[in-house]
């Protein structure tokens, strides 16, 4: 069985540096899909090759590729390896935040790419389980708030009790082939006292 090689989309403002380490993924089995001079059109690109990482290696890099970053995190989450010889803790602390999965405090060299590679992409993907984690959370307590709702509204114009109000928000939701909690939202729309 072969493996598909890594895909990368490679950034660096440094020609000869650039060349070089371009040979260096390809002899070590790497799939380079482009090669950048700048974080110019970063985003355009990531869209057009979806890499499975992004290497950066910029003598300065700035606030603008951050801001790419941090679209690119949200719209399009990738593994992204930054090297760079500059850069305080602010700034390493704002590239991760932009979804740097990993930051290296010295230029990109051949011995530091595949580690990289596998540091970014497992931090990636735990950020990834996190961030899925949380959201499944999170829409489990709005649901939940929303069917505690329903429910209330239902007691009290009803005056059933709790247990009579869950059945009708679970009977309502097989007849009508919903959710609880589609059943739930509507019941609050329709049921919400003005009063509050």
């Amino acid at each position: 069985m072969t493996t598909t090689p890594i895909s990368i989309l490679l950034v660096d403002d440094q020609p000869e540096r650039a060349a070089m380490v371009a040979g260096q993924l390809t002899a070590a089995g790497y799939n380079l899909l482009a090669q950048l001079s700048s974080a110019e059109g970063l985003l355009f690109q990531v869209e057009r090759h979806r890499p499975d990482i992004v290497l950066i290696d910029i003598e300065s890099p700035d606030r603008d590729i951050l801001e790419s970053l941090a679209v690119i995190n949200q719209h399009n989450p990738t593994p992204v390896a930054m090297f760079s010889a500059r850069g305080g803790a602010d700034f390493i602390t704002s590239a991760v935040e932009a979804g740097v999965s990993a930051y290296m405090a010295e230029g990109l060299s051949a011995d530091r790419v595949a580690p990289a590679i596998e540091i970014a992409m497992a931090q990636f993907r735990s950020y990834q389980h996190l961030r899925q984690s949380l959201e499944r959370t999170q829409q489990q307590l709005d649901e939940r708030k929303v069917i505690e709702r329903a429910k209330g509204l239902l007691m009290a114009r009803k005056n059933i009790s709790e247990q009579a109000a869950h059945q009708t928000l679970r009977t309502l939701a097989m007849n009508s082939n919903s959710t609880m909690r589609n059943v739930a939202e509507q019941i609050v729309t329709h049921l919400q006292s003005p009063v509050k």
